[in-house]
């Protein structure tokens, strides 16, 4: 193998695919990159088994060929050199790659590509577009809420539904829920294709490697593989699925409220995370007065307070529009500020039915994202 690149395009590349390296290799293949010429363009490519990363970048290939060599090494290599080209060449009897760059030089040594583990071919044909954008800020929405603790594996996931032209994901943790659809411009046609329980991980990573060169993200399932595959314009991301039923979270959202709030996001956020000071000495737990208004035309008021036994106490108030009666509730306010924190648009409403009831967030506007918080008990 003897290929030319370009620092910057090289080191972009490792860059990506080296979130798929496991920091503790079952195999020591595991912890190598495989390098691989492919037409005029250079593939690199790691997997843990689970999830599986592949970038192309550009390339001036003279000889074709393929080798695997340290990942964390090489990636640590091209990160000092300067932003000019590189030059690569494969020792075959020796397994040992040589870099070239500018002055500088360097030999690592590598393992033979046929060992590593077999990447599955993409059949875009029977793939199905979104609109990469939309795609993005669904996973943005909805993967946080997957629980980080595997004591229940399949909550670690997100759930992946196909219905016609729509696109539903869903996450839960046992404590909050988070829900949202996209409309596909194609829709599934004629395939029937499964609920998909894809771990929250790989689709982070997916939506994490989004640019803005990207259009659509092609969803496309190997045969027989328990496997799905998210394909964009430069990256292929293939990940395991997550076997078992995932909760019925329909179930879970609340089809009434008793009590509505109409807030601004910012207002809102900036009264959580002033709360969250104290309260996260009281396992995160802030209480939220909620005050309709008792005088025609002026708007009524939330009150989200926090507290430390050893450290004391905050309240924030802010100015609401308030359907209903009065009502105290308590949240974790980490789960609340982390559902604002995703809401772009700039009002937010809030429902509840009481303090045992949950609470449900949506953006103004909106009833395309719901987010259901369980209530916490304050001991009161």
């Amino acid at each position: 193998m003897r290929v030319s690149v370009l620092q910057e395009n090289l080191h972009k590349g490792l860059s990506i695919v080296s979130r798929a390296i496991p920091s503790r290799p079952t195999l020591p293949i595991l912890a190598n990159v495989m390098i691989a010429t492919d037409d005029a363009r250079l593939q690199l490519s790691a997997t843990n088994l689970e999830l599986g990363i592949t970038a192309w970048i550009g390339a001036k290939v003279e000889q074709a060929g393929a080798i695997t060599v340290p990942a964390r090494t090489l990636q640590e290599l091209v990160g000092t050199l300067p932003p000019e080209r590189v030059d690569m060449d494969m020792d075959i009897r020796t397994l040992t790659m040589r870099l070239r760059c500018g002055a500088k030089s360097a030999n690592i040594k590598g393992m033979d590509a046929a060992e590593y583990p077999l990447i599955p071919e993409f059949d875009a044909e029977r793939a199905v577009p979104v609109n990469a954008r939309a795609f993005k800020e669904m996973v943005d929405q909805v993967g946080f809420a997957a629980a980080k603790e595997d004591n229940r594996p399949i909550l670690t996931g997100v759930l992946l539904r196909f219905e016609g032209d729509t696109l539903t994901m869903a996450a839960a943790d046992g404590y909050r829920l988070a829900v949202r659809t996209t409309q596909l411009e194609f829709g599934v046609g004629d395939q029937k294709i499964e609920p998909l329980i894809v771990p929250a991980r790989a689709l982070n990573e997916v939506a994490r490697i989004i640019s803005d060169e990207d259009d659509e993200v092609m969803i496309g399932l190997p045969d027989n593989r328990g496997q799905v595959m998210f394909s964009l314009k430069t990256v292929l991301v293939v990940s395991q699925l997550i076997e078992g039923k995932f909760p019925d979270y329909e179930a879970i959202i609340p089809r009434s409220h008793q009590t509505q709030i109409l807030a601004y996001t910012d207002d809102l956020l900036a009264a959580c995370k002033s709360s969250e000071v104290f309260a996260k000495d009281s396992a995160n737990t802030a209480r939220i007065l909620i005050e309709p208004s008792t005088v025609p035309n002026t708007p009524g008021r939330i009150t989200v307070a926090g507290k430390s036994q050893e450290k004391g106490d905050a309240e924030a108030p802010i100015d609401a529009s308030i359907d209903g009666q009065a009502v105290e509730v308590a949240f974790n306010i980490r789960y609340l500020i982390d559902v604002l924190n995703v809401i772009r648009e700039e009002q937010v409403v809030l429902e509840t039915s009481g303090p045992t009831s949950p609470g449900v967030v949506r953006p103004a506007g909106r009833d395309d994202f719901t987010h259901v918080i369980m209530p916490m008990s304050t001991g009161r």
